[in-house]
């Protein structure tokens, strides 16, 4: 529980930080449409920490709850791999990164099924 607690509360500062960054530090220096992929990387890393941050609270009434973990290991692989590969395209322009970025999505929508999974289990426990 409060692993994941810790780890929303990092992302979140890094989300601010990197939102921040792109524009104020990025806004004259990038292409617009690398700007255009950074800030979609920035939009769903909150959307996604706040999911993060969510299953935590989830996590204290529900501790050691196998699908409430595998799903919190999902939504961060998820940001890591769909928002860090978008990230990286941004500053590098290297599209190829691209290709990365769908096993992302792919993770967290295994993670919001995950979610919904557990919630209508617990629902009907």
């Amino acid at each position: 529980m409060y692993k994941t607690l810790s780890i929303a509360a990092f992302n979140g500062l890094l989300v601010v930080l990197l939102g921040a960054f792109g524009a104020h530090a990025l806004e004259t220096r990038i292409h617009a449409d690398l700007l255009a992929t950074w800030n979609t990387s920035v939009h769903y890393h909150m959307f996604h920490t706040l999911a993060l941050f969510a299953l935590g609270l989830l996590q204290r009434d529900h501790a050691g709850h196998a699908g409430l973990q595998r799903a919190s290991h999902l939504f961060l692989a998820g940001i890591v791999l769909f928002c860090g590969s978008l990230y990286v395209l941004a500053l590098s322009g290297v599209r190829a990164l691209g290709m990365i970025t769908p096993v992302g999505g792919v993770l967290f929508l295994a993670a919001w099924g995950q979610l919904a999974l557990v919630c209508y289990r617990l629902r009907k426990a």
